[in-house]
């Protein structure tokens, strides 16, 4: 999986990328910006390592930027800074970070966290394409609505081509209902005994 690695400090930015190297595709960018533009590509990380004090953006406002890009949830922020002050985490979280990690940090303690944003990552692509699945289970759903002409006669239904369909049809096509056949009381009373009854008298 690729991960950004937006460091401007060069000898900081070369551990990283030599830490991160044997788990991960590393793409580096020396400031905010730049960091905003690859994530911003439609091949770029969607797992990102920031620094909080950066040129032209801080980390805050790229994670800022992030989050109004269409697909705000398919990414993973982790801030990295020296500041450590619960103000300064709570700014954090709320400019869209995701998680945060105080320098100097464990090596072992960030792989684990980028774990974890990987597993976060995996868990929202799953849920994003089930929810695909939905909308799109829900728009091949056939609904009937507005006016339908029907005989007033054979009870038949005039379709949109204007042919004239028994009932049970024109619904298994334009609905997921089945049918069985069965006999009302009334029908039965009007239309079967009468016939039973001949039969018996023959």
């Amino acid at each position: 999986m690729k991960v950004l690695v937006a460091e401007d400090d060069p000898v900081f930015q070369r551990y990283l990328e030599r830490l991160l190297a044997a788990d991960f595709e590393v793409v580096l960018a020396s400031n905010g910006s730049d960091a905003l533009a690859v994530l911003r590509q439609p091949d770029g990380p969607r797992l990102a390592v920031l620094d909080w004090m950066m040129p032209e953006m801080a980390g805050p406002e790229v994670c800022r930027q992030v989050r109004q890009l269409p697909d705000v949830c398919c990414f993973y922020l982790i801030l990295l800074t020296a500041k450590d002050k619960t103000g300064h985490v709570v700014s954090a979280l709320e400019a869209g970070a995701d998680d945060y990690l105080t320098k100097p940090f464990d090596p072992l303690e960030l792989k684990a966290r980028l774990r974890v944003g990987i597993r976060v990552l995996e868990l929202q692509s799953a849920l994003s394409a089930r929810v695909r699945e939905l909308q799109e289970a829900l728009t091949n759903i056939k609904l009937l609505q507005g006016l339908l002409p029907i005989c007033s006669y054979c009870k038949r239904i005039r379709d949109d081509q204007n042919y004239w369909q028994q009932l049970e049809t024109y619904f298994s096509q334009h609905s997921e209902a089945s049918f069985s056949h069965g006999i009302c009381p009334e029908c039965y009373e009007k239309h079967v005994k009468p016939d039973l009854d001949r039969l018996v008298r023959q």
